[in-house]
């Protein structure tokens, strides 16, 4: 990922962006850097990375195996943030399908701060 552009849009190199969380273990600061973090990892198949960044409680809703599958399956176009607080995360995600059509991923998601990390937490569909 060395001098690529970063997948969450910012403009920024990834390895100075999303990839100081992914690769670097660095602790995300906000919940908007979580967010792009996370759209981040499903563009470069971090499965592992999504299920340790999903809020304890909610991990058991998910399986790696799906998480991977559905990130493999996709082409990630591009994040587009619509709004955000201080622990929610308005967005639209947009990638081509395993047929290459367009879709668009809405979501409002909710995350938690606890004992200095940021988590997912769950979120809104449309």
């Amino acid at each position: 990922m060395e001098n690529k552009i970063c997948f969450c849009d910012t403009g920024l190199l990834f390895e100075n962006c999303c990839g100081l969380y992914l690769n670097n273990n660095q602790k995300v600061p906000s919940a908007l850097a979580l967010m792009r973090s996370r759209y981040s990892a499903y563009a470069s198949h971090n499965a592992d990375y999504l299920l340790e960044t999903t809020y304890i409680s909610e991990r058991k809703y998910y399986s790696k195996p799906e998480i991977l599958r559905w990130a493999v399956a996709n082409k990630w176009q591009k994040l587009e943030i619509l709004s955000f607080t201080e622990n929610t995360v308005e967005f639209k995600a947009h990638f081509l399908d395993s047929n290459n059509i367009p879709q668009v991923h809405y979501e409002f998601s909710t995350f938690k701060f606890e004992n200095g990390s940021w988590y997912y937490v769950d979120g809104k569909f449309e």
